[in-house]
């Protein structure tokens, strides 16, 4: 996994000195590219480097709509729903900023979901609270020349969705914690490069976590140090709206319980977002599509989201 995760930093890093060397040659003067500063939502999952700025209070809910066609194996094979069954979830989520200094801000993400199985004729249906998190994010370098925004980022997860004790009535609906480490308080490291290069805005974050040992429906489980890692591009139109894409993934190795690891209990995925925006110097908009392409020991998910930005 360690191998994977090099080699994946490795390229990005290589993607974004490239794509700076040629912003260098072939962009306007720096005084220039300043003025050129055009508002958007960003993408869907991939964070911005640019932080809120100092005193400024941000909010940014999100409306999810996801339904959930298969799941990939063990082995990363596709397996569809059986016929009839059914999987699907709608999700809000509320994330806020609030800029301490002009860099450095503290963050915050709450989730509430409401999760609908329908199987072998059974139907269950479970709401509530899924885990929250808390971010610190200082910028370390503002964009200049061919260098790209740069900003640190801390996190920490906090296990307020249920986790374990699940109602064997519920099918599965009544378990709202990550998947990745339920009743974990996971602590995550990142980084976030943004860059312009007019009509295109380049972002891409990197962040890894390191869950906590907890108990699990009795059991002494560990889950696995997983890494986040998203890519994101917009492309900014007239009358202002924007396009968006944006490729995002996942990795986790095997968990271990009472010390022992379990085989082919690794997670992994990879989603694509396309999106459409429009903004203006108050609120910003974006409506995408999100598509689970690949993976192992995860759903295949197909996600409807809406988000706006709005800054008192």
């Amino acid at each position: 996994m360690l191998q994977r995760i090099l080699v994946i930093l490795t390229a990005a890093s290589c993607i974004l000195l490239n794509q700076a060397d040629y912003s260098f040659a072939h962009s306007e003067s720096h005084e220039m590219r300043d003025e050129w500063e055009p508002v958007s939502a960003g993408p869907l999952t991939t964070w911005t480097a640019p932080l809120c700025g100092k005193g400024k209070f941000v909010i940014q809910p999100f409306f999810f709509y996801n339904r959930t066609r298969g799941a990939f194996n063990a082995d990363g094979d596709y397996d569809s729903l059986p016929k009839g069954d059914k999987k699907y979830q709608f999700q809000e989520q509320l994330f806020a900023q609030y800029g301490l200094t002009d860099r450095l801000e503290i963050d915050a993400q709450m989730v509430y979901q409401e999760n609908y199985v329908k199987q072998n004729g059974s139907s269950a249906h479970s709401e509530g609270f899924g885990d929250s998190y808390l971010f610190m994010r200082y910028c370390a370098l503002e964009e200049k020349g061919w260098m790209p925004h740069m900003t640190g980022l801390f996190q920490l997860k906090m296990p307020t969705g249920k986790y374990e004790n699940a109602d064997s009535d519920k099918l599965g609906t009544d378990l709202m914690g990550a998947t990745s480490g339920g009743g974990s308080w996971d602590q995550g490291l990142g980084i976030i490069l943004t860059k312009r290069l007019k009509p295109f805005i380049f972002h891409a974050d990197a962040t890894y976590s390191f869950p906590q040992q907890v108990h699990v429906d009795g059991v002494k489980t560990r889950y696995a140090n997983y890494f986040n890692y998203d890519f994101g591009m917009e492309y900014f139109l007239p009358k202002g709206f924007n396009l968006s894409f944006e490729v995002n993934g996942f990795l986790q190795g095997d968990k271990r319980h009472n010390g022992v690891k379990t085989p082919a209990s690794n997670i992994d995925y990879l989603a694509i977002a396309p999106g459409i925006g429009w903004s203006n110097s108050k609120i910003q908009t974006l409506i995408a599509y999100q598509r689970v392409m690949t993976g192992t020991n995860t759903d295949a998910n197909d996600s409807i989201v809406f988000t706006f930005v709005y800054t008192f």
